[in-house]
């Protein structure tokens, strides 16, 4: 049975939480990578940064619908889900971007385990973790390099 620990990239890219939004997008695209994990100062995984939460700041900010009541404005959507949003969309570094509590895979999860995450979850890159440190990555590409061999 093939694992992570065969397919894993054991060369990792990774940023910290504080490190700039710019400087994050020139490492994605200088590497040709979709995301890296989000390291704190303990080495331990905090986050992951995708291409996609890069690009979520491009995104137009649609205002939620509102209604009025007795001169005062209602709401017909979640206030918290807008600023949060917002909060995403006017990222300055990479804590305020990534995605917190990334789900992770040990060095001895199946590959089929890894491809149902990456298909079901909408997921391209999964950190691969052992003792809370980041051991390896895992892409779409490392799973298909499997069906060659």
């Amino acid at each position: 049975m093939i694992t992570a620990k065969d397919i894993m990239e054991t060369k990792i890219i990774s940023v910290t939480p504080d490190t700039d939004i710019s400087q994050a997008v020139k490492i994605l695209l200088e590497n040709h990578i979709n995301g890296v994990p989000v390291i704190d100062e303990d080495k331990k995984i905090v986050g992951i940064l995708c291409q996609s939460d890069l690009i979520f700041q491009q995104k137009e900010v649609l205002l939620p619908p509102i209604f009025t009541l007795l001169d005062s404005f209602v709401p017909l959507a979640s206030s918290s889900k807008m600023e949060e949003e917002f909060k995403k969309i006017s990222a300055a570094t990479v804590e305020q971007a990534m995605v917190k509590a990334p789900v992770t895979v040990s060095s001895d999860t199946p590959v089929s385990e890894i491809a149902s995450l990456m298909v079901e979850k909408h997921f391209h890159t999964i950190p691969v973790v052992d003792d809370d440190q980041v051991i390896g990555i895992i892409g779409k590409e490392d799973i298909l390099k499997t069906m060659t061999s």
